[in-house]
């Protein structure tokens, strides 16, 4: 026992260091990002040009923190490019990012995600809200995907399917607006937090119910899912 207990405090030793490492880094690309460090690990950019206001919030302790800065590069630059173009409008284009951070199991976690929550106004008839989520098995320092989270035999969704369907009507009121094949299709699934009690899936607006519904969220318990794969 006492021999096991040494080798767990072992292995949590190793990965606080590298985490804290990673965080110092990612706190250096947060200055390459023309942002500033706030508290709680929180990196702040901020930029405002005669045609376009951006602003992004999002934390520097992730495991895989590279990922998320990667995505919001890409994106940045997307925007950017777009709001610098010559037009007519009347109005600035606008991006705004922010961030909820997510653990389960003890610390430093079995698995850490982060869902990012992203505005965008280009100019179109409406502004678009959407998530991109980004979930992390920290013990065996690997992504963890949809794919990956269930027994791939499990036909898991026709179990998730249903209480995401119930929990978005009583949120929003609609009923009967989801179509079973959008309700059982994957590709919907994809952006999705573990906490030590649910899973919480993100839709972006428009996804799966009527546009005007807005970026939505629905936590499955973890009690009604199969074991995750996480070992």
């Amino acid at each position: 026992m006492r021999i096991s207990h040494l080798a767990t405090m072992l292995v949590f030793g190793v990965l606080t260091s590298q985490h804290s490492i990673a965080v110092a880094g990612a706190a250096t690309d947060c200055v390459a990002m023309g942002g500033t460090m706030e508290a709680g690990n929180v990196c702040h950019v901020h930029a405002a040009a005669s045609g376009y206001t951006m602003d992004l919030r999002f934390p520097t302790d992730y495991a895989d923190e590279q990922a998320v800065l990667d995505y919001l590069t890409q994106n940045r630059e997307g925007f950017t490019n777009v709001a610098q173009m010559p037009s007519g409008r009347n109005m600035p284009y606008e991006m705004d990012v922010t961030a909820e951070s997510f653990t389960s199991g003890p610390p430093p976690g079995v698995t850490q995600s982060v869902v990012l929550k992203l505005f965008q106004d280009v100019g179109g008839a409406h502004p678009t809200t959407w998530y991109k989520a980004f979930t992390y098995d920290v013990a065996h320092r690997k992504p963890v995907t949809f794919e990956t989270l269930f027994p791939p035999d499990a036909k898991v969704l026709n179990t998730i399917f249903p209480i995401v369907q119930t929990d978005l009507e009583r949120q929003t009121g609609l009923t009967g607006v989801i179509a079973t094949g959008d309700g059982l299709d994957p590709s919907h699934y994809q952006n999705f937090a573990i906490t030590d009690d649910a899973v919480i899936f993100y839709f972006g607006q428009g996804e799966l119910l009527p546009s005007d519904a807005g970026a939505t969220s629905a936590a499955v318990p973890r009690t009604a899912l199969p074991p995750l794969q996480l070992t």
